[in-house]
């Protein structure tokens, strides 16, 4: 595939050394560059295929000095067949409804960010999110993006908002950029049924591809990536499927 060569070079800087947020004991660096305004979308597309990771209008990529545990994953969505169980959990939303919104923030979304976060990350970093910064992880982009919203339908009204998932629009495939769920309805699995429902999303337009963030083996926070089967992740040899990353650690 060819890569996009931006109008303007990119300049890329790095981090100092943080507390690792995925493996105890560990330091995390990361690289970043500045998305440009004119061409966004296109430099956004080749980064992410090389391993980088969007935040409002910035593009990173762990550059730790002494672990590279964090893999860009993504699953191939023409190799991807859904299990039974994924079955079940697709079935266990099927009154949910989905709909595609422009990405501007709303209350409504920020409450159940904050019920989210307090709820499944009491002690991360994004748990002292403020109504400003929640503004700017949405509508601080240069990309092609969007908000999905998936509510549960009451008597009257548009039903009540139980999930939302800020996605980036690739020419390869689709990128989930951060998702968050009302943590009071475990029985639905709504972590692993964003995932699955926009699989099928990409399956019906055949996208190739749903970019995952980064997996990192061994850490809970990222245990449920490897359920999804194919899992390819990036290697420095390229896109390898990820059990054979987990047979060359054992």
């Amino acid at each position: 595939m060819t890569q996009h060569v931006p109008s303007r070079q990119l300049r890329f800087f790095l981090t100092g050394p943080s507390p690792c947020p995925y493996l105890p004991g560990k330091f995390e660096r990361k690289v970043f560059a500045h998305l440009p305004m004119s061409d966004g979308a296109l430099v956004n597309d080749s980064l992410t295929q090389v391993g980088f990771r969007r935040s409002q209008n910035i593009a990173y990529r762990p550059a730790c000095e002494a672990c590279d545990s964090c893999l860009s994953a993504r699953i191939p969505v023409a190799d991807f067949v859904f299990s039974r169980s994924q079955r079940k959990i697709l079935n266990r939303n099927a009154d949910l409804t989905r709909t595609l919104v422009e990405a501007e923030a709303t209350a409504e979304q920020f409450e159940l960010l904050q019920r989210y976060l307090h709820a499944r990350h009491p002690n991360g970093g994004m748990n002292e999110m403020g109504w400003l910064d929640y503004v700017a992880m949405v509508e601080d982009t240069a990309v092609r993006t969007h908000v999905i919203e998936y509510r549960q339908p009451e008597p009257h009204g548009p039903g009540r908002l139980v999930a939302c998932i800020l996605v980036d629009l690739l020419s390869d495939g689709l990128s989930l950029v951060y998702s968050f769920f009302d943590p009071t309805q475990p029985r639905r699995s709504l972590g692993q049924f964003i995932v699955l429902d926009h699989l099928r999303q990409a399956q019906t337009v055949g996208l190739e591809h749903v970019y995952l963030g980064y997996w990192v083996q061994g850490s809970p926070k990222m245990d449920y990536k490897s359920r999804f089967r194919p899992l390819e992740v990036l290697r420095p040899e390229g896109w390898t499927r990820v059990t054979d990353v987990i047979a060359e650690s054992e």
